[in-house]
């Protein structure tokens, strides 16, 4: 059989997703007609901002159980998230694939990659590793100080790769403690920006009536509000949301 007949054999063309964050990679780089199911979440438009096409596929609550009978011949997880189902579904023939759940802009290009390189189409990663690059080489050189701030205060550790994030739009986040912005932060000493998830920000709960109390809201810092859903994972999606935090500070 010739290498060719041999490697288009060996391809993947049932793939499914266990996990909103390994979701998002088969999502964007995946030829749609052989992705055969993502996680409920991805579905879900408070999660994902991909849940339209989340929607076109069966959902799953991340257990190989429930994309057998689907028959797929690739199975993406994360963070070790998967470990049971990469046991079974070795047993099952099937493939499994645990991406790296990324700390570093590096690691988000190494999962772009090796997802791409899994489906077969490698040349599918380079798009989104050359935005990202591009954002990287065109890094403001000086960041204002900020803190990135969601439902009840819970913040970004200065050198986590939310922070990372932050830098390509043009801001450094500042050290807090645990990780926490507090309202006595914002009374002594506010950021000069403040960068506000809007994860869930409809639902009532306790913590986004904290990010509604008259300290944050009168507060002196720019107020710039973000897109949440894009930073629960981190990955390639955050692009496109850097993207825009530069186009609107222009």
């Amino acid at each position: 059989m010739p290498a060719f007949a041999l490697l288009a054999a060996s391809l993947p063309l049932r793939v499914a997703s266990l996990n909103l964050c390994s979701d998002e990679y088969l999502l964007l780089l995946a030829d749609p007609g052989r992705v055969v199911s993502v996680s409920y979440l991805s579905q879900d438009a408070q999660e994902s901002p991909l849940w339209r096409a989340a929607r076109r596929y069966q959902g799953n609550r991340g257990s190989i159980e429930d994309v057998l009978a689907l028959r797929p011949d690739l199975v993406l997880t994360m963070g070790g998230s998967g470990r049971a189902s990469a046991s079974l579904s070795g047993r099952l023939h099937i493939r499994s694939l645990d991406l790296r759940e990324p700390a570093s802009l590096a690691d988000v290009v190494t999962n772009l990659r090796t997802v791409a390189a899994a489906l077969g189409a490698p040349g599918r990663a380079d798009p989104w590793v050359a935005r990202l690059r591009a954002l990287k080489a065109s890094a403001p050189s000086q960041a204002v100080d900020a803190a990135w701030v969601s439902g009840g205060g819970q913040s970004l550790g200065a050198d986590s790769l939310g922070a990372q994030w932050l830098r390509l739009a043009g801001y450094r986040q500042r050290p807090l403690q645990g990780a926490r912005l507090t309202l006595e932060t914002m009374i002594t000493n506010p950021p000069k920006a403040l960068i506000r998830s809007n994860y869930r920000s409809g639902q009532m709960s306790s913590g986004q009536r904290w990010l509604d109390n008259p300290i944050i809201r009168r507060a002196p810092s720019r107020q710039v509000v973000t897109d949440g859903r894009a930073w629960t994972c981190m990955g390639p999606l955050t692009i496109t949301e850097i993207e825009r935090l530069r186009r609107r500070d222009r």
